[in-house]
């Protein structure tokens, strides 16, 4: 594959997501399945992997730190802090990203990610209570100490972006950016353009929508989080399915699946955009991987340009309280 750049890091165009595998999605998968996973996207030459103290929490990390320890000196790992949590380990609610909790976070994402350097370290989510030129500065000095290689941010507004650059170089921002969601063309994408920023959307499939598999009829186990997204009502689901069947047509015309259409837009946007879809189907891993065969032609992009203003998303992406955590 070849590579793209996220500020100076060097990464495969296409990274894999590794929350879905122990929580969001349902229930945990079997650990050494996801295991053989992880490592089959290796050989495929995926480089990038992501995962969060939170995603568990911490079952993740774990998870993903087993996983590479073979092949540590060919992958770049990529995890986030911000959230709060109790002395036995329980998430609580808010966000915490003052300097002495970014330091508590990196230790336990060091030793669970069994490695000596973070690749790539994320601010989950912009805390409003919290100076984002302390965060940064925070960072910076774990740069300094050779604990962290990167910066990262997640879901930030463009001024603060700007102000944490100022401070500390901002490798990449992480946010949700799909066919479905295009929010971050407006006001994102030229500010990551004009500072170098690489760009990482996460969500890349509309948390599956986009691979056609998911209607108004289809049921979610109760531990997933889609159960709360109004976009995954069953009303949203059925009004939305309008999209979805017209990118299926269109994939069958490229010899390709929706999905592989999905992400192959999203890389045709910019060379600095690399896609983490996620999943914990060997067959899925395939399908995502060959998105990067799917060429699209600017009379391609064109039509699919046309499809996606004609039609309306029905259904927010976060409820209210998580809604509010983005875009700060």
């Amino acid at each position: 594959m070849q590579n793209r750049k996220l500020g100076n890091l060097e990464v495969s165009p296409l990274g894999l997501g590794c929350m879905g595998m122990s929580f969001g999605l349902g229930p945990a998968a079997d650990e050494q399945e996801m295991i053989s996973l992880i490592l089959a996207a290796v050989d495929r030459g995926v480089t990038l992997f992501d995962t969060a103290e939170v995603y568990g929490p911490f079952t993740n990390e774990a998870l993903v730190g087993e996983a590479l320890a073979p092949v540590r000196d060919r992958v770049v790992i990529a995890t986030k802090f911000g959230f709060r949590f109790d002395e036995n380990g329980r998430q609580l609610p808010g966000l915490d990203s003052r300097p002495d909790n970014i330091r508590r976070a990196v230790e336990g994402s060091l030793r669970r990610l069994r490695v000596e350097t973070i690749d790539l370290l994320y601010q989950h989510r912009v805390d409003p209570e919290v100076p984002i030129e302390e965060v940064a500065g925070a960072v910076k000095k774990l740069i300094a100490q050779g604990k962290v290689k990167h910066f990262g941010m997640s879901e930030a507004g463009v001024q603060t972006i700007r102000r944490a650059h100022a401070v500390q170089p901002v490798a990449a921002l992480q946010s949700e950016y799909s066919l479905w969601w295009r929010e971050p063309e407006k006001e994102v994408l030229p500010m990551l353009e004009e500072l170098g920023i690489g760009f990482v959307p996460f969500s890349p499939l509309g948390k599956g929508f986009l691979t056609g598999t998911i209607d108004e009829k289809t049921t979610f186990d109760a531990t997933d989080f889609r159960n709360v997204v109004p976009r995954f009502t069953e009303e949203n689901r059925k009004a939305n399915l309008a999209f979805v069947e017209w990118l299926k047509s269109f994939a069958e015309r490229k010899q390709a699946t929706p999905a592989q259409v999905a992400l192959a837009w999203l890389l045709a946007q910019k060379p600095w955009i690399v896609p983490i879809p996620g999943t914990t189907k060997r067959t899925r891993l395939q399908e995502n991987l060959g998105a990067e065969q799917v060429q699209l032609t600017a009379a391609d992009l064109g039509d699919i340009e046309e499809a996606v203003s004609q039609i309306n998303v029905h259904g927010a992406r976060y409820p209210d309280h998580l809604q509010k955590m983005v875009g700060r």
